[in-house]
């Protein structure tokens, strides 16, 4: 029997997350994530709030079944009507999930400005709330808004708030809501919260990111004493986000003291799950994952100094703080032109070339070093570093050959006598000793026009005679250009990050003056890399 305490995490991506600016979840991709929650282990999944929008009324009526806690989230009721009589918070019940986050007034400014009630209307708001929803059998957690503003304004009041919820039955959640609360000012004030009576395992943390304390606000009152902790997944939230349960999940299970002193639902056996969970809500929302992320970034683990990399080949913890496996992360050895032979030779080594001829390594190491004079840029381009050295070592397949390709762009006016433009691409290959062409648009669904590149690559993917099926899973989700001379001498830096149904992610680079070729050479690396990983053969 483990003597470890119990800290529940409560996850809501689907509520708190979708107020981040640009993001707009359907049913089906709720449905998706909170699946993938429910895989990793959190204790709750606060679904949304039932009644205010219909994609949340409908994700509750086919939400999927859990193991962990189902929650709909909503409100305390309104003054001058019962809770038995109040319509948004019958939309909540009526959720029929197991559990009810209701958020309420704590602070007396936001009580008398924004509610425009009396303080004891908003305690009773609070109070007959909780009471209702005990009274129909569910789990109750109360959201004290601007908890921490409050008590450091009002404590009397702010303290009589959450005794309320309390005293009727909710587990308290003191929500930073503004984001401006320092660590040390949450450890100190959820001391006397549970010094008033509360006991930690009644009483949770609600983190903002607005001074970039989040993950270390909660950690604070976790150290304080609260044993239940909310935040969502990558971070997402209103303005600068939510506390980050990607970072705080690995801390607690991998971090002293927290490793020995709290269990959590997350499994050691399922951190693994991490990355991956991550990079799939990137995906969903067609955002490029951030690289420097703690624990789950592709730079994470990221040793381009060849210093550094020498010591890595020795012990990866000389500049590392966990494995990366652990998180289902892995370590890479950029390569650029501070590189050196041991930065190479691990590199390969994680290409799976180990027995190669030595003697090719300062051959390998010029060619890297004058192309990156050209402009090429491998440390941000892996992907490519590793065709240039299996090209060098005589390892890499030539799979087809583009003979030639011709990119059009149209400007004309449409029925509607608007002026659109249509890009049009033209690719003629050769696998083995066949020749083929495809022509593709850059239109989409919505008739706009995606652009050259885009025309081009639908067009290169189109038909590639025994390799395309192995490259029907290959979508291209960041595009980057820079220009690395200036003057008539200018030259383009195209960087091109795809990813697959496998959950790889791979950069590749080109560069040309001309930005159209830039971008097919980094666009023929990306489908090369691709079929080097799926086995592909030489027809």
């Amino acid at each position: 029997m483990s003597s470890r305490e119990r800290l529940t995490l409560f996850d809501t991506t689907l509520r708190d997350g979708q107020q981040t600016q640009g993001v707009q979840f359907s049913t089906p991709e709720k449905i998706e994530i909170a699946k993938m929650l429910d895989q990793l282990g959190v204790d709750y999944i606060e679904g949304g709030w039932p009644g205010a929008n219909p994609t949340d009324s409908e994700f509750f009526s086919n939400a999927p079944k859990t193991k962990a806690t189902m929650t709909a989230f909503g409100m305390t009721k309104r003054a001058g009507r019962s809770a038995e009589n109040d319509d948004v918070l019958a939309a909540v019940l009526n959720a029929n999930t197991p559990a009810v986050c209701l958020v309420g007034k704590t602070h007396d400014f936001h009580v008398k400005t924004a509610l425009g009630i009396t303080l004891d209307e908003n305690l009773e708001n609070i109070e007959k709330s909780f009471q209702h929803i005990i009274s129909q059998s569910r789990e109750a957690l109360f959201d004290a808004e601007h908890f921490f503003d409050g008590y450091k304004s009002n404590p009397d009041y702010a303290l009589s708030c959450i005794h309320a919820a309390f005293n009727a039955g909710a587990l308290v959640v003191l929500c930073d809501t503004n984001g401006g609360t320092l660590p040390a000012e949450i450890t100190e004030i959820v001391g006397k919260v549970i010094a008033s009576g509360i006991p930690g395992d009644r009483l949770g943390i609600h983190t903002h990111n607005d001074t970039d304390n989040a993950v270390a606000g909660s950690l604070a009152a976790v150290d304080a004493g609260a044993r239940h902790i909310q935040g969502t997944l990558n971070g997402l939230g209103e303005r600068c986000g939510n506390a980050n349960l990607t970072s705080l999940i690995p801390t607690l299970l991998l971090k002293e003291p927290y490793k020995s002193r709290y269990a959590i639902g997350v499994k050691a056996e399922n951190l693994n799950l991490l990355t991956l969970a991550s990079r799939k809500l990137d995906d969903i929302l067609n955002r490029v994952p951030n690289k420097h992320a703690p624990y789950v970034g592709a730079s994470a683990f990221a040793h381009k100094a060849g210093l550094h990399a020498s010591a890595i080949l020795k012990d990866p913890a000389t500049y590392e703080h966990i494995d990366p496996d652990l998180v289902g992360n892995s370590r890479i050895i950029p390569m650029s032109n501070q590189a050196g032979q041991s930065n190479l030779r691990k590199r390969l080594a994680e290409m799976g070339l180990k027995d190669i001829d030595t003697s090719a390594l300062p051959r390998i190491l010029d060619v890297i070093k004058q192309r990156e004079d050209d402009g090429y840029s491998y440390d941000t381009a892996q992907a490519s570093f590793e065709l240039l050295a299996r090209r060098e070592l005589g390892l890499l397949p030539k799979f087809f050959e583009v003979k030639r390709y011709k990119v059009t762009v149209e400007r004309r006016k449409n029925k509607y006598d608007k002026m659109i433009s249509l890009s049009e691409a033209v690719v003629v290959v050769k696998v083995g000793k066949d020749k083929m062409l495809s022509v593709s648009e850059s239109m989409d669904e919505t008739g706009s026009d995606r652009g050259p590149v885009n025309a081009l690559s639908k067009a290169l993917a189109k038909d590639l005679g025994p390799y395309s099926a192995m490259i029907d899973d290959m979508r291209l989700v960041d595009f980057k250009v820079r220009i690395t001379q200036g003057g008539t001498e200018a030259v383009t830096r195209v960087i091109i990050d795809s990813a697959d149904s496998k959950g790889r992610r791979w950069s590749t680079v080109g560069v040309s003056p001309n930005i159209v070729d830039a971008s097919f050479e980094a666009l023929l690396d990306a489908i090369n890399w691709k079929l080097v990983q799926e086995g592909a053969h030489v027809s």
